[in-house]
């Protein structure tokens, strides 16, 4: 799969969805998903808490590992992904889709973010 155009990416292997109302959609990339390997667990941010672009926001336990899971921008948690608490396996078999993680309302973004071309040549994917 290629990693969507219309995203946005950072070096920590997150994307990030336009904003709708200020709000944006954070989720891991495939790539990420892949390297992991199989995801039994995750921990989310709490909605209503203030996550910093670049810092620690949860967490993502695989068959292989535990991984940091790190905010691409920084702003207020609006919602999570309840069904992606309940079956993590959806961060592995949609990243994109189904695998979102929380929704931000974006209070600032950084602007190294790159684009899906940058990340391709970025993370080889």
């Amino acid at each position: 799969m290629s990693n969507p155009q219309q995203l946005r990416y950072s070096k920590e292997h997150e994307w990030l969805s336009g904003a709708e109302d200020g709000v944006s959609t954070v989720g891991i990339t495939e790539h990420a998903a892949n390297a992991l390997g199989d995801v039994v667990y995750v921990q989310l941010p709490e909605v209503g808490a203030t996550v910093t672009a670049g810092e620690t926001c949860g967490e993502l336990e695989s068959t292989k590992s535990v991984s940091d899971l790190y905010s691409p921008v920084t702003g207020e948690v609006t919602e999570v992904n309840e069904d992606v608490s309940n079956d993590p396996s959806l961060v592995n078999s949609a990243p994109f889709e189904g695998g979102w993680l929380f929704k931000v309302r974006v209070a600032d973004e950084p602007g190294d973010l790159l684009s899906a071309d940058e990340y391709t040549a970025f993370s080889g994917s």
